[in-house]
């Protein structure tokens, strides 16, 4: 199996394990999916650190209204009313308007606090400096975690309309949002390798461009379909460089001293 490093940019993202008789197309969806998976658990984690401080998401009728206008409107968060937090809850405001203010008591808030921090360091970056490579199968362990703590938390489960349950299950529009400009779509993924497209044809494997070692560690960029080719790895790393400059600084000062 060989070992890739994938990047988007010259962002380091994660380590993927495949065969080199996997297609170029197989691979570029595996690869895709798990950067879109990754995305997707730290947008719900992001919610959920809300989530426990303000509650629930309030209507889209009522976000953004202030306490007098949803009065004068004579609207009701009834979602707010059925969808409680195991053990009760104390009223914390929300400063930006967008969740109900029914904050979980503290156990319930630990429950959250753990679960977020498990899943985040189930595929966390770092994972790539000890060596260890991402599945789908790990990204989706840790999307059923989350989804284990909300049901824990929320027996009741949350509001159709909120945006972690939306993630959940699979229904989130992205649409004109900044996440939306991070996820890729499948069939716009692109995947290269030395400043060459591996390209998507059913006869191609990914032998064709990485070579016939299945020993071997490749650094793979993913970009979408038109954003043309991405930057080159740089032949040193910054560490390498850093310590060829030390070096090349000590024999300076050698020479100074002889």
């Amino acid at each position: 199996m060989v070992l890739i490093h994938v990047k988007y940019g010259d962002d380091s993202q994660f380590l993927y394990e495949a065969s080199l008789e996997t297609p170029v197309d197989e691979c570029t969806l595996n690869i895709t999916s798990i950067y879109n998976g990754r995305l997707k658990i730290s947008r719900i984690c992001s919610e959920m650190e809300e989530l426990k401080k303000h509650g629930t998401l309030l209507p889209p009728e009522i976000i953004g209204l202030t306490d007098e206008q949803v009065v004068e409107l004579k609207l009701i968060d009834k979602w707010g009313e059925t969808c409680i937090p195991s053990g009760g809850y104390t009223f914390h405001k929300d400063p930006i308007g967008r969740r109900n203010g029914k904050q979980p008591n503290e156990r319930m808030q630990n429950v959250l606090t753990k679960t977020i921090e498990e899943a985040k360091a189930c595929v966390s970056k770092k994972l790539v400096q000890s060596q260890i490579s991402l599945t789908q199968k790990k990204v989706q362990e840790a999307l059923d975690i989350l989804r284990g703590a909300i049901m824990i938390v929320y027996p009741m489960n949350l509001p159709p309309h909120d945006n972690i349950r939306l993630e959940i299950e699979n229904n989130e529009d992205l649409t004109g949002t900044h996440a939306s400009l991070e996820v890729i779509a499948p069939n716009v993924a692109q995947l290269w390798f030395s400043g060459r497209e591996l390209v998507r044809e059913p006869n191609k494997k990914m032998k064709d461009y990485l070579g016939r070692n299945e020993k071997t560690k490749v650094v793979l960029k993913l970009t979408k379909t038109g954003s043309g080719p991405p930057a080159r790895e740089p032949p040193l790393s910054e560490q390498d460089r850093k310590l060829l400059m030390a070096e090349a600084f000590k024999k300076q000062e050698e020479l100074k001293v002889s």
